[in-house]
């Protein structure tokens, strides 16, 4: 396990904000301070807060994020645990300076046998974030047979909880992009494409 994976699992594990590796400015203007200062500072704070909290003295006290989300039942436990997990992968996919602008290695030769190329890969996971009525998130996720598979989540749930791995996730709940987009759910979509770190994806398959 490479530092980043093991900064990653250490930070779930003991449900702490997980530490930006760009500045709150950096990727501007496709995600702006405002909204990191917003969907990061106190969307996630709260979550974080949240989750600390409601599993004191339950079974799920002492477990990881990915184990309670797993097996939780739906409720507030569950919610919040999915999206400390959610938005801790959502930060840290992304860099300001992408060292290139798709996958390259082992994902891009999933991408290539699964999707058959990367513009198709790019218009389907376009389309399945696009098309999800109301808040959720939109995931290329690692099946338990090695397959990539789009996957499309409500609220704040996770391709974990099907057994998935979690690869590469898009918000859509409206306080990811209403700052900077308004409505224009699109448009966010399109220009996320442009600051992924397709290593840090690739190096969670």
């Amino acid at each position: 396990m490479n530092v980043l994976l093991t900064t990653i699992t250490s930070l779930i594990m003991t449900y702490s904000m997980p530490t930006l590796p760009y500045a709150k400015d950096a990727l501007a203007p496709i995600i702006s301070q405002e909204t990191i200062d917003f969907h990061y500072g106190k969307h996630l704070q709260t979550y974080v807060n949240n989750l600390s909290a409601l599993v004191s003295g339950t079974p799920f006290e002492g477990k990881t994020v990915e184990e309670i989300v797993a097996v939780a039942p739906d409720g507030a436990i569950f919610n919040n645990a999915g999206q400390v997990l959610n938005h801790t992968l959502y930060f840290l996919q992304f860099t300001p300076q992408p060292e290139q602008n798709q996958p390259t290695g082992k994902l891009a030769e999933a991408i290539q046998r699964d999707f058959g190329n990367f513009e198709n890969f790019k218009d389907e996971m376009t389309q399945a974030a696009t098309s999800l009525f109301g808040s959720g998130w939109a995931w290329l996720a690692m099946n338990k047979d090695g397959k990539l598979v789009i996957v499309k989540e409500p609220n704040g749930s996770n391709p974990i909880r099907q057994g998935m791995k979690p690869l590469l996730g898009f918000d859509v709940w409206e306080h990811a992009y209403y700052l900077d987009y308004q409505n224009r759910r699109t448009d966010h979509l399109a220009n996320l494409w442009k600051i992924i770190d397709w290593k840090v994806v690739e190096n969670r398959m």
